[in-house]
């Protein structure tokens, strides 16, 4: 125990001496927001948003969560998710229904015609996705993988 907690010691230290080149935040919001602008282009040909599109891929595999497992899943505060929401419901993308118990919680459903639209969005994200991997074989993505999620557990506020 003494150990590991010495070895953490060891890591700590100034930005300057880590580098942005070795500072993990950094690399994986630059990752991220390249692979954002990637897609933004062909996501405002369909009308739609980065925030819109990262909404309809979470409903596409975990429909009819709450507002509040949406916010989580999505990375997208609460405001910013609401204001999306009412978009995408315009669109007839979504629908929002009141709990069963308590009526004070919404649940998010994609609609046939959100799911066609996120069809449509799909092959963009996956060629980003596969552009991001190239030259990365399985056993290097299974260990970033990994590593992702201990870090994610480390990190995180809520149980999903």
């Amino acid at each position: 125990m003494e150990q590991k907690v010495a070895e953490k010691r060891q890591r700590i230290s100034t930005l300057g001496q880590i580098g942005l080149q070795q500072f993990a935040p950094y690399l994986m919001n630059r990752i991220m927001g390249r692979y954002n602008a990637t897609l933004r282009d062909d996501f405002r040909k369909q009308g739609l948003t980065i925030s819109q599109v990262r909404t309809l891929a979470v409903l596409s595999v975990t429909d009819g969560v709450t507002v509040n497992d949406l916010s989580v899943y999505t990375v997208i505060e609460q405001s910013t998710l609401s204001r999306t929401l009412d978009t995408l419901e315009g669109q007839g993308f979504v629908r929002r229904e009141q709990g069963v118990t308590d009526s004070r919680i919404r649940h998010v459903f994609l609609t046939d015609e959100g799911r066609a639209e996120f069809t449509r969005a799909w092959p963009a994200m996956h060629d980003a996705f596969e552009a991001m991997f190239d030259d990365i074989d399985d056993a290097e993505y299974a260990a970033l993988i990994a590593t992702l999620l201990k870090m994610l557990k480390n990190i995180r506020k809520h149980d999903i």
